[in-house]
Parts: structure tokens; C-alpha cells; sequence
């Protein structure tokens, strides 16, 4: 029983691991090809990097799904969202004050509580249809257009993005660009690893819930949703002792509402996923993290370290409700 415990532990974290690299490498190639036809740093900002940095939750949610491992699914989603409030906002903002951008409260937060409330409505009779999913697709449109026209009341950042990156480069030694033939075997190589990595996850996940006799919401709350969440933790992380933390909050808001609209939207149209009741006791938490990020929001527009302390409180409690 041991060896097989330490088996499906290493399979889970190279898995994990694999994921997150397949991840990189598909952004990178993706992107790539997206600058060789042209298309603006903006667009694929918005749309590929933004997509990709989801395609963890997306690859586990999908092939949970697949595998009738529903419980894995929409646990790795709502897990995913409350541990990036809780536990990602509450590390970053204990070790440096984090400061709320005004169109996060007036526009982001109060969408990622509607779109939670969505979930739930769409959640309580039990299924969630491949009609749900394109609901969620409707939204997650809606969302891209709304960030779209952030980006074009706000050039000059962009511009800033763009010259940032660009020193990045010539900090790098980069005298040219990678082939279009060299950025293509990214992209391929890169969503070959995220499909098979996350294949052997969810196996590995759903074998250790069989051997300590655990529920796969449990192991979809806590196990998959830490490890898919652990790209955004190191990167907010590295960003806030660096000094750059402020955008940390956006960055995590923005990736609530992808997980909801672009990962569960893309699992439920491929396959119609069961929802448990008890994972509308979990949306309402998520809510209410968003609806405490509001209230700092409109406080002092900053999480400050006592509060961030507060949110890595409020996860030991709902972890001991909902999980003990």
C-alpha cells in the first residue's frame, strides 16, 4: 500500500510538473506564430497567453470529464478560484500590501461574483449541460470584448508592455526570432505534454482518492486544484518580492473568471458534467471571497497584511467545514 501511495504521488507531482512546462511551451509557440501573421501583442495577450495559463485547469477538468470524474472537474475549478483568493492574495498581500486597481472593483470582481452566481443557477438541477457550456462561452466573449476595450482606453500601458518585452529580448542575447517551423513544434509539443500529463494526473488523482477512501470533490478542492494553482502562486509570489505585486489581484480575478467561463464552458460542451450539491456550498464560498476582496476594494482600494492574514485564515475554515 505504501509503494503504491509514493507510485501515485510521483506520477501526481511529474504530472503537475509536465503540465506546467507543456503550458509554457504552448504559449510560446503559440504567440510566436500569432507575431510571424502579425497579429498585435494585445490580441494574443487577451486571447492565447490568457488561455494558455488556464490550460492546466482546462487539460485536468477535461479529462476528469472524460473519465466520469466529475467531482475532480468542477472541483478543480471552484478549488482553483478559492485557493487563489484565499491562499494566493493572502500570501502575496502578507508579504507586500497589494493595490486594487479601481476597474477590478467597479467591473472584474462584481463579474467574477456573477459569473459564480451563474454557475450555481446553471449547477442546481444537477447537470451541467453542453447549453450550460455555452452559456459560459457566451460570457467568457462578453469578458474578451470588455478587456479588448480596457486595453484601448489604456495605450500607453500597452505600449509600456510592448517596450518591456522587447528589452527582455535584447536582455536575453536574442539576435532573431525562432523559426515559424520551430515556434509550430512548440505549439504541437507543448499540447501533446498538457493532454498526456494531464491524463496521468487525473489517474493518479483519482487513485489516491480510491486508496484513503476520499471523495473526488476532496481531492479536486485540495490535491489538483493546489497543484494546477501553483504556476499563479510562484509567479504573484516572485512578482510581489520583486516589487511588482500590484497587479497580482487583477492578474487572479482574471483567472477566476477564465477558469469558470473558458474551463468549465470547454468541459461541459465536449461532455454535459454532474454537479453535486455540495458544490454550490463551495461556489458561495468562492462568492464570498470575491465579496471580501470587494470590501477591501472599496475600503482603502489595497489588501494590506492583516488582511491578507485574514484571507489565509478564512481558508483554514472553510477547509475545516468543507473538508475535515
Amino acid at each position: 500500500m505504501d509503494t503504491e501511495i509514493i507510485k501515485q504521488l510521483a506520477i501526481l507531482i511529474i504530472g503537475f510538473t509536465l503540465l506546467v512546462k507543456g503550458a509554457d511551451l504552448f504559449v510560446d509557440g503559440a504567440s510566436g506564430i500569432a507575431k510571424k501573421f502579425g497579429i498585435s501583442e494585445l490580441i494574443i495577450g487577451l486571447t492565447i497567453v490568457a488561455m494558455g495559463t488556464s490550460a492546466p485547469e482546462a487539460a485536468v477538468s477535461i479529462a476528469a470529464a472524460t473519465k466520469g470524474s466529475a467531482g475532480i472537474s468542477i472541483g478543480n475549478v471552484i478549488g482553483s478560484n478559492i485557493m487563489n483568493i484565499f491562499i494566493i492574495l493572502g500570501v502575496v498581500a502578507a508579504i507586500v500590501p497589494l493595490k486594487i486597481e479601481r476597474s477590478t472593483v467597479r467591473y472584474e470582481m462584481p463579474f467574477t461574483i456573477i459569473v459564480t452566481v451563474l454557475f450555481v443557477m446553471l449547477g442546481r438541477d444537477g447537470l451541467i449541460t453542453r447549453l450550460d457550456g455555452a452559456i459560459l462561452w457566451a460570457g467568457l466573449l462578453l469578458y474578451t470584448a470588455y478587456l479588448l476595450r480596457q486595453a484601448k482606453q489604456k495605450p500607453e500601458e500597452s505600449s509600456a508592455q510592448a517596450n518591456a518585452d522587447n528589452n527582455k529580448t535584447k536582455e536575453a542575447g536574442s539576435s532573431e526570432s525562432p523559426s515559424i517551423w520551430k515556434l509550430i513544434a512548440f505549439t504541437i509539443v507543448g499540447l501533446a505534454v498538457i493532454l498526456v500529463s494531464s491524463d496521468y494526473a487525473v489517474d493518479a488523482a483519482v487513485a489516491l482518492a480510491k486508496i484513503f477512501n476520499i471523495s473526488d470533490r476532496v481531492i479536486g478542492l485540495t490535491i489538483v486544484a493546489l497543484g494546477t494553482s501553483l504556476p499563479e502562486l510562484v509567479t504573484s509570489v516572485t512578482a510581489a518580492l520583486r516589487g511588482n505585486g500590484d497587479l497580482a489581484v487583477g492578474n487572479v480575478i482574471g483567472s477566476c473568471i477564465f477558469n469558470l467561463l473558458f474551463v468549465l464552458g470547454t468541459s461541459s460542451l465536449i461532455m454535459p458534467i454532474p454537479c453535486a450539491p455540495n458544490f454550490l456550498f463551495d461556489a458561495y464560498v468562492a462568492v464570498g471571497a470575491t465579496v471580501l476582496l470587494l470590501f477591501f476594494g472599496y475600503t482603502h482600494m489595497k489588501i494590506v497584511r492583516w488582511e491578507g492574514l485574514l484571507l489565509l485564515v478564512c481558508y483554514a475554515i472553510y477547509a475545516y467545514v468543507a473538508l475535515v
